[in-house]
């Protein structure tokens, strides 16, 4: 698809003029003719790049381009004027405008500053491309057996076309796992667009998906594009897909199968090139045997299916993620990272997190915040989980339990959870107790665990 421009001018003829030379050009036009209309046109339609009249009918185009610069800072917007002057141009420039060109307009001129405006767009979000793919590498944190099969698996999953299913339990990464399989592939300098299907009203998820016409429904004052269309040659992230109501999941399946999608109270069919990720963390075949999900959607989704673990089933990722946690968040948060001990760690460790990478994450970040010094001890970790930590931590010892008694519960523990971990696999189990195979065998029949 085209570059699209949007021109915001409350004279027609210069907007037909405009709109007329750029659509020879290849451009495609959306227009506005005052501030109101210009504001919801770039806060709902895909741009871009605009061209701007400091004049307006119902305010000042300055005032507008401050506004968008707060809405899609990265969209380079050209202003207009018929009077302008040295300070209105500064003051432009110090808003953010890309340019400032003085009517009677030169369409040569016009055409030159758009190219290059979208030429530099275009480097910036390729710099941006880089750094979201260094990021995304880097937030997919852990060395253990199921981070290396999920990196693996997004490797091979991204450079194709297929459409991905995420499943995994809340607080997994899901969201990080669909942002680096955009960003590992042919798409990553185009959209990646979002749409939390449990987190949007049931009566306005058709509208968000695929938009809608002026006068649709009551309140639908503008023509508005949905996700599809703004993901249009990228991709579109459907988090919580299984929260999606049945009459949508129909329509959903109809733009999967014919590349088409029409707005809500709209005739026209609109062509999309997406790439879709889905992700949920509820069980589909169950819904589908529900009759709460469809089951050629569920197919349709499921070429490449990815699960994100869960925290319990990586627990020996536990020391460098949050290592890499507490850096993150601090930096965040304007402090100055903090060491974390051993023994904090180990606490750390044994709690269970139910919350997963989302749990682990908010609990570093208070510890990052609110730990006085430069170190963060065993004691910090127990004043965040009050008497949880220190509960556990008792529960090691039993009065009147003899001390063998007690390493033998612990080790039973252990083994069994190792295993749970690894599968049954008594080779990998073993390894990633630093223990022979025989010396493992023997373990677990002297501690009455069953093979």
């Amino acid at each position: 698809m085209s570059a699209t421009v949007l021109i915001v001018d409350d004279e027609k003829n210069i907007r037909t003029t405009l709109a007329r030379s750029l659509e020879l050009e290849g451009y495609r036009c959306d227009l506005a003719i005052d501030a109101s209309s210009a504001i919801d046109a770039f806060q709902n339609q895909a741009c871009d790049i605009a061209l701007l009249d400091v004049q307006l009918p119902d305010g000042n185009g300055l005032d507008v381009l401050g506004q968008w610069k707060r809405m899609r800072p990265d969209v380079p917007v050209i202003m207009m004027s018929g009077h302008g002057t040295i300070e209105m141009a500064l003051e432009a420039t110090r808003k953010g405008a890309h340019d400032f060109l003085e009517k009677p307009l030169s369409i040569e001129k016009v055409l030159i500053t758009i190219g290059l405006a979208l030429q530099l767009a275009g480097q910036k979000r390729e710099l941006q491309t880089l750094r979201a793919k260094a990021s995304g590498d880097s937030e997919l944190i852990g060395s253990s057996p199921a981070m290396r099969v999920l990196r693996e698996t997004i490797a091979l999953a991204a450079p194709s076309r297929g459409r991905v299913l995420v499943v995994g339990e809340s607080g997994t990464g899901k969201e990080l796992v669909a942002r680096a399989i955009h960003y590992q592939s042919t798409r990553a300098d185009k959209p990646f667009v979002k749409l939390n299907c449990a987190a949007i009203p049931s009566e306005l998820i058709e509208s968000e998906l695929f938009g809608h016409e002026r006068g649709a429904f009551t309140g639908a004052h503008q023509a508005r594009k949905g996700k599809f269309e703004l993901a249009h040659s990228g991709t579109l992230f459907l988090d919580e897909i299984g929260d999606m109501r049945m009459d949508v999941q129909a329509k959903l399946l109809r733009a999967l199968q014919e590349g088409e999608i029409e707005r809500v109270g709209g005739a026209k069919p609109i062509t999309v090139d997406v790439r879709v990720v889905a992700a949920t963390n509820k069980d589909l075949k169950a819904a589908i045997a529900a009759g709460e999900f469809r089951e050629d959607l569920f197919y349709r989704l499921n070429v490449i299916p990815i699960n994100a673990p869960s925290l319990r089933n990586h627990k020996e990722d536990l020391p460098e993620l949050i290592r890499a946690l507490i850096v993150r968040v601090s930096e965040e948060n304007g402090v100055k990272p903090k060491e974390i001990e051993p023994e904090a760690i180990e606490l750390m460790r044994r709690q269970d997190w139910p919350g997963n990478v989302r749990e682990l994450r908010n609990a570093c970040e208070r510890l990052a915040i609110l730990t006085p010094g430069a170190r963060i001890d065993a004691e910090a970790v127990r004043r965040l989980f009050g008497e949880g930590t220190a509960q556990a931590h008792a529960s090691l010892y039993r009065p009147g339990v003899a001390m063998k008694d007690l390493v033998a519960d612990a080790e039973r523990e252990i083994i069994t959870e190792a295993l749970r971990h690894h599968a049954n696999h008594m080779t990998q189990t073993a390894a990633a107790l630093g223990l022979e195979r025989s010396h493992l065998y023997k373990k677990m029949r002297a501690l009455g665990i069953r093979e």
